[in-house]
């Protein structure tokens, strides 16, 4: 019953460090494009690697209209993320990315043609509510954050509630090794594209030492969360999804403390623990209502065998 949650939100806990990665990236003088392009050549090559020793089977193109979406999506968030880190300080990009939370409900709830449950909107209030400290945005000064930041990493959080969504739409006749090659070759496609792919001949990936934060960025940016992802979406839907994707601020702001060696305040680790509470929620009102249920069960089977005995003693 946790396992699908469980997955979900370690994919989403492993994007939590790609900002603090790019930040060590541009702390040994590499741009935010450099490192977005070795995540992906790298990771595409990790994909390639897992496809071709656990697969049998051959490579099928049978529903790659999601899967090219989906890897578009992947790259696009990324890279448009990356972009916000120039103009904002990483503790606000998390911020600005956390927005796919009520922008994921929101998906879910037009596709599904419903309103938001009182669960879903009091989680995403808490959710919110505990964003703000956790970032440690409190008394902080936004008014000279340029506007280009603030759209990219909204742009972001679009692109990842997307990619979300899609990924949930499972296509049963391809493996997870098929869906995962498929979707971060599409990803490489478009840092060629967008990003900086001379990299990859000209010496800076392998001769300069890029390929450290391109592995770790690669593992923990697209292998880990698209597998993962694709696992386990579909099991728990795009609204769960999103609201226990809340688990990437926290994670950002615990590994930004130990990598980056960032101070961490009294009131982050109250909105942390908000925020986990918020996620939380669901899952133990789901766990109560089904305790009730399970009582409720047995007691009437209970009183149906007393009914059935007393029609006995009478017969």
């Amino acid at each position: 019953m946790y396992v699908y949650p469980l997955l979900v939100i370690i994919a989403a806990s492993s994007y939590g460090v790609v900002s603090t990665i790019i930040k060590l990236a541009m702390r040994s003088g590499f741009s935010v494009s450099e490192a977005v392009t070795s995540q992906f050549f790298i990771g595409f090559c990790i994909a390639l690697c897992i496809f071709v020793l656990t697969n049998r089977s051959k490579l099928s193109i049978k529903g790659i209209k999601f899967l090219i979406f989906a890897g578009i999506l992947t790259g696009l968030t990324n890279i448009l993320y990356g972009r916000s880190l120039n103009f904002l300080p990483a503790s606000l990009a998390v911020v600005l990315m956390f927005q796919f939370t009520w922008i994921g409900m929101l998906i879910s709830c037009i596709t599904k043609r419903r309103f938001p449950n009182r669960i879903e909107l009091i989680t995403l209030i808490i959710l919110v509510a505990g964003t703000i400290p956790a970032a440690g945005l409190i008394d902080v000064d936004l008014s000279q954050i340029p506007i280009e930041g603030w759209l990219w990493g909204l742009a972001a959080a679009l692109c990842y509630s997307l990619f979300l969504f899609v990924n949930g739409k499972a296509t049963a006749s391809l493996t997870i090794s098929n869906r995962l090659v498929l979707v971060s070759f599409f990803a490489f496609l478009m840092s060629t594209v967008f990003q900086s792919p001379e990299i990859i001949w000209n010496g800076t990936l392998f001769n300069e030492g890029l390929w450290v934060y391109g592995l770790a960025l690669g593992l923990f940016g697209l292998i880990i969360p698209v597998l993962l992802f694709t696992i386990a979406v579909p099991k728990v839907g795009l609204g769960m999804s999103s609201i226990l994707s809340a688990i990437e601020l926290p994670v950002a702001v615990m590994v930004s403390v130990i990598l980056l060696s960032e101070t961490v305040t009294t009131l982050q680790i109250v909105g942390i623990v908000i925020i986990i509470l918020g996620m939380s929620l669901p899952t133990m009102l789901d766990r109560k209502r089904l305790l009730v249920k399970n009582k409720t069960s047995k007691s009437t089977v209970k009183s149906q065998s007393n009914m059935f005995g007393e029609l006995k003693k009478h017969i």
